[in-house]
């Protein structure tokens, strides 16, 4: 552990983007201001532990880690795609025509006004 002195309203860096510093001293309390990036999560200790406890219950399940529950879960059933494709091919897609197809005609643009 590095301990360092510093007086009211000095700062220490880390790296390039977080600065400590001393903002009031008063008796044997220090308040430390921190400036670091919105990326990276500043808590008290005793919030972070709190933080980490919660997210290690939330990954199980009734006791039962989640990234243990794939070898307790068995596969779904495995699709046969030449079953799949032999039911297409037995049931083409109807070619009839809607009443009035036949009446259509081919748009040629001969009644078209051109400015």
């Amino acid at each position: 552990m590095l301990v360092l002195s510093r007086l009211r309203d000095e700062t220490i860096m880390i790296g390039d983007e977080i600065e400590i510093t001393v903002v009031d001293i008063r008796g044997d309390k220090v308040r430390l201001g921190i400036s670091a990036p919105t990326k990276i999560a500043v808590h008290r200790k005793e919030v972070y532990e709190a933080i980490k406890k919660e997210n290690e219950q939330a990954a199980t399940l009734n006791g039962v880690a989640l990234g243990t529950l794939s070898d307790k879960l068995s596969p779904g059933p495995q699709r046969n795609r030449t079953v799949a494709a032999s039911r297409l091919s037995s049931n083409p897609i109807s070619q009839e025509r809607f009443p009035g197809d036949s009446d259509r005609k081919e748009d040629t643009g001969a009644d078209r006004r051109t400015a």
